[in-house]
């Protein structure tokens, strides 16, 4: 896994990846209330935060450039 060219400095430009990682905060935080309630994970909830994890750290890796074999 490459991440892109000079992501540190990109990273305040990359809306994308703080919605994605608040959206993941959100989705823990809900998992964990829940968790603490009913002594039960949420499944979706907790499936949400990692895709979001996964979405926002997909953002930064570098991206294979798909070539048109048509």
């Amino acid at each position: 896994m490459q991440f892109i060219d000079d992501w540190k400095r990109q990273f305040p430009r990359l809306w994308s990846v703080r919605l994605s990682l608040l959206a993941a905060l959100v989705s823990s935080v809900e998992a964990g209330f829940t968790y603490w309630a009913t002594g039960k994970a949420p499944v979706l909830v907790v499936a949400a935060a990692v895709i979001s994890l996964g979405a926002s750290v997909a953002r930064i890796v570098a991206q294979v450039k798909v070539s048109d074999n048509g």
